[in-house]
């Protein structure tokens, strides 16, 4: 079971939507402590920009991770946040806030064009 005790990467994002970028950043992320928390930006809708509902981005953020072999409450927990724009820290109290890179098809991958291609698509 996932244990908010044991040492946990966090992944802050919008999720519009979840997409294989998304799934290959998980992977390394749950390779450092064997949990991970996705947090989901609580966003103002837009057509364009936002239009998945956290509701939705959780529906779908778990259907990915569950045909990659990861467990919902045991490999990860989802949770709504804030509309989170800034992370401010102090001194160094135990965390390290790491940019990942990728291949270049991975860093290629586009939320903005994958909801442009659902939206002429419709």
């Amino acid at each position: 079971m996932f244990d908010s005790k044991k040492p946990t990467v966090q992944l802050l994002g919008r999720w519009q939507p979840w997409h294989d970028g998304h799934t290959e950043l998980f992977k390394r992320a749950v390779k450092k402590t064997g949990q991970v928390v996705i947090m989901a930006r609580d966003m103002p809708w837009s057509e364009e920009d936002n239009p998945y509902y956290y509701e939705l981005c959780f529906n779908t953020i778990k259907d990915a991770l569950t045909k990659e072999g990861y467990q919902y409450a045991v490999d990860y927990i989802i949770k709504k946040e804030p509309n989170i724009v800034n992370i401010t820290y102090g001194r160094d109290v135990g965390y390290a806030i790491e940019q990942e890179s990728f291949d270049e098809k991975t860093e290629k991958i586009s939320g903005k064009s994958i909801r442009a291609g659902i939206r002429s698509n419709s």
